[in-house]
């Protein structure tokens, strides 16, 4: 039996997600912008609302958590809604209206003038993210895309697209995951 060597795979791969995380340094200011937005509203009372498809609800439930937990430090709970968390409400939505549904008419319930809603897709295509985002801006929410591939037609529909320059979905999602741990450390230090 031939022996599996992937040694040279595996650096190249940490090779490929550390140059990602690094060209993404350029989203800095925009990450700041996220950053004031999320400690501005959260301070007004206002909550912050995330969903996603895919890795990215798992990424969605993963903020609402640090957010409503804790993500460094002890301190009082902050008020986050992850919208793929309910199988009753997206598997009623997805069968009685459309799966490009499932997330909008969530946004239309719980969603206020002045909230954060965050859209996360590393296609930037998600048509479900559109609808959910649009109807996010049309109830005076600010809204923000954690987003891949040019951010596709997303980027149209938020206040700030935080666009990762790759169109691999494992390196885009890392740093998704990289961006949104800044923004919980830095949201939750200053609030």
């Amino acid at each position: 039996m031939k022996s599996l060597s992937v040694k040279s795979e595996i650096d190249k791969i940490f090779l490929e997600s550390s140059r990602t995380i690094e060209r993404s340094s350029s989203l800095s200011k925009d990450i700041e912008k996220v950053v004031k937005m999320i400690i501005s509203s959260l301070s007004a009372g206002k909550k912050l609302v995330i969903f996603g498809n895919g890795g990215s609800a798992a990424d969605a439930q993963h903020i609402a958590a640090e957010f409503v937990g804790r993500f460094m430090r002890k301190r009082k709970s902050l008020p986050a809604i992850a919208l793929t968390t309910d199988s009753s409400v997206l598997t009623s939505i997805g069968n009685d209206y459309s799966f490009d549904d499932v997330f909008s008419r969530q946004v239309e319930a719980l969603v206020n003038k002045g909230d954060v809603v965050l859209g996360i897709s590393t296609s930037g295509n998600s048509v479900n993210i559109i609808n959910a985002l649009q109807l996010a801006r049309k109830k005076n929410a600010k809204t923000v895309g954690l987003l891949g591939n040019k951010g596709g037609k997303i980027k149209k529909f938020v206040d700030i697209a935080l666009v990762v320059d790759s169109s691999s979905t494992p390196r885009i999602q890392e740093v998704h995951r990289t961006i949104y741990h800044i923004i919980c450390e830095l949201v939750e230090k200053h609030i």
